[in-house]
This record gives C-alpha cells, sequence and structure tokens, in this order.
C-alpha cells in the first residue's frame, strides 16, 4: 500500500513539473534573432577596464599591446579590414565615470605601429600591434603626470561593440631618485625670503641662509622675535645657471616637536619675472631627508620659489638643508 501511495505522489510532482514546463514555454517565447546580430568587433584589451601601467623614464622602448578581435559564432568568413584612431571625444567621459582630471597624451610622446589591421578569415584577431612612449628627450611625457591614451577601433564590414570599441591606456612615467643626485650648491644665492628669526637663534642659526651650508644642526627658522607672521612662509633662490629641476630634497630642523613643514608649493623661473606652477605636495612630519620630485613634471630653472603654506601644528616653520636634483 505505501508502495502504491509513493509512485502516484511521483507521478503527480512528474505531472505538475511538465505542466510547469509547458507554462512557461507559453508566456516566454523568445523571438527569433539571427546569429549575425551577435557578431562584433571589439578590442580585447578593453574587456577589463582601463590598462594602467607605470614606465620607466629610459631611452630604452616600453611598449603596450593592442589589437582588434572578432566575437560572434564560429569564424569570420572573409578578411575584415579594421582602423585604429585615438578616441579623444572619449576623455572627457573617462575622467568622469572615473573621477580623474587625467589629460590627453600628447601624440609627441607615443607612436603605434599601425593604424589598419585585418583579421583574416577564419582568424578571431589581428596580429598584436604596439604602442611605443617617449619617456625621455625632446616630445617625452612630463615625469609622474598621468595620461590617458584613448585607442579606439572601427570598421565598414562589421557592427563593432561599443561598450569595448576603445582601450584606455593609463600611463606615467615615474623616475628613479638614484638617477638624480643633487645638483652642486656652491653658486646658489638666496634671493628673498618671507621671514627668518635673525638673532633669537644665536649667531649662527635661524637665518635663511643656513638651509644652504650643508650642516645639518643649523637651520633657518621663520620669524618670533619682534612677531610672529603666520604662513605662507617662503624662500627663493638663484640657481646662478639655468638647469633642469628634476625635484627638491628637504631635511627638517633636527628636533622633535611642531612646525615642521607640511604643505609645500614649489615654482620655478628662467628669468625671475614669469613664475611655472611646478606642483603642491605634502611632507611627512618627521626628521629625515624628504626627497620631492615635481608633480607637476620636470621643468627649466634657473630660480625657485619654496611656498611653505601650513607646517605640523604651528604657525611657524623651520628648515635645516635644502636641495635639488
Amino acid at each position: 500500500m505505501r508502495n502504491q501511495y509513493m509512485s502516484r505522489f511521483v507521478f503527480l510532482v512528474c505531472l505538475a513539473a511538465c505542466l510547469a514546463l509547458n507554462a512557461c514555454k507559453d508566456d516566454y517565447n523568445l523571438p527569433y534573432q539571427p546569429i549575425e546580430s551577435y557578431t562584433r568587433i571589439y578590442m580585447a584589451q578593453s574587456v577589463n577596464g582601463p590598462v594602467v601601467r607605470t614606465l620607466k623614464i629610459t631611452t630604452e622602448e616600453q611598449s603596450l599591446v593592442y589589437g582588434a578581435n572578432y566575437g560572434g559564432q564560429g569564424y569570420p568568413d572573409a578578411d575584415i579590414p579594421v582602423e585604429f584612431f585615438i578616441n579623444d571625444a572619449k576623455l572627457d567621459s573617462f575622467n568622469k565615470a572615473n573621477r580623474t582630471n587625467y589629460a590627453l597624451l600628447p601624440a609627441s610622446c607615443y607612436t603605434l605601429s599601425a593604424t589598419s589591421a585585418v583579421i583574416p578569415k577564419g582568424k578571431l584577431n589581428t596580429d598584436p600591434l604596439s604602442v611605443t612612449f617617449k619617456t625621455s628627450g625632446a616630445g617625452a611625457m612630463n615625469a609622474l603626470k598621468t595620461y590617458v591614451l584613448p585607442i579606439g577601433v572601427t570598421t565598414k564590414a562589421t557592427p563593432v561593440n561599443e561598450a569595448l570599441r576603445t582601450t584606455f591606456f593609463v600611463v606615467k612615467a615615474q623616475p628613479d631618485l638614484k638617477d638624480y643626485p643633487n645638483y652642486d650648491r656652491a653658486a646658489w644665492k638666496i634671493i628673498a625670503f618671507s621671514s627668518q628669526e635673525a638673532t633669537g637663534e644665536g649667531a649662527n642659526n635661524g637665518r635663511a641662509i643656513f638651509v644652504l651650508d650643508n650642516d645639518p644642526s643649523t637651520f633657518w627658522h621663520t620669524q618670533w622675535q619682534g612677531g610672529t607672521p603666520g604662513p605662507p612662509h617662503s624662500l627663493t633662490i638663484d640657481l646662478g645657471v639655468e638647469q633642469v629641476l628634476h625635484g627638491l630634497s628637504f631635511l627638517s630642523r633636527q628636533v622633535d616637536g611642531n612646525g615642521k613643514a607640511n604643505e609645500v608649493n614649489v615654482q620655478v623661473s628662467t628669468d625671475n619675472t614669469v613664475w611655472t606652477d611646478a606642483g603642491t605636495f605634502s611632507l611627512q612630519n618627521n626628521k629625515n631627508l624628504q626627497p620631492v620630485f615635481l608633480p607637476e613634471g620636470f621643468k627649466p630653472a634657473r630660480y625657485f620659489k619654496v611656498t611653505i603654506n601650513s607646517s605640523y601644528s604651528a604657525s611657524y616653520t623651520y628648515l635645516a638643508e635644502l636641495n635639488a636634483f
């Protein structure tokens, strides 16, 4: 008797499942869609989002790969010619989507190995192509500045997948500190400063000139006797000759406590009249030597001005040594 009930129960379950499947077929009949509607050309490099690379500053060749692919059932039954182009119209939407403000990589900074190629009959992709980047010499990208190079694909033979039409190469050139020794400071002169403590720190301390004396135990201190001017505090230096300024090196006064430089801005000039912003950055709150590359890239300069916009837990500031490289 028990087996009879079990058999009847299984039969009813199967019947209900069949009715449910038939009902689903009746409710969700899909329209006919030809396989051609799924065939699209795309760039495989764009599938996982932007291609982000940090390049070395070197004369050696550095390249990234791009190309076009065929997506769909089977293989193309004829050659598919494709063209590549710089899709700069997409830069604004890229920056907006990623909350960035990257610049378009200038044409002098890269070379495409080809702007046309073919996906051969019976194949799924073009041969690999390469974009080569220039990180040193005339026409090179600015050091430490992030750029976008949007390479797009187009063809008249087959529709293109719009979401994967463009590969965004996000690149910057990163220098190596060991390649940039400090400049000789023998001819340097401090030609301006916001304030200095001329007497309160003793005869051999406090004045701006002590940031150039190669003695980490001496220091420049902003005025505190007879007045306490607040930030910004600044020093302006004449290098004596025009040089390429890659960055600056800061050594704070060798004591613990408040007043170490925090936010710093650098400006450069070749004539002490027209000044160019070279970037703003933050130093750490310690006594260590802190070399910093200019955030806006390498700059020609005979003069540079360091402005300390804020210091740690104080309105005054100080500095033991200041170098450039």
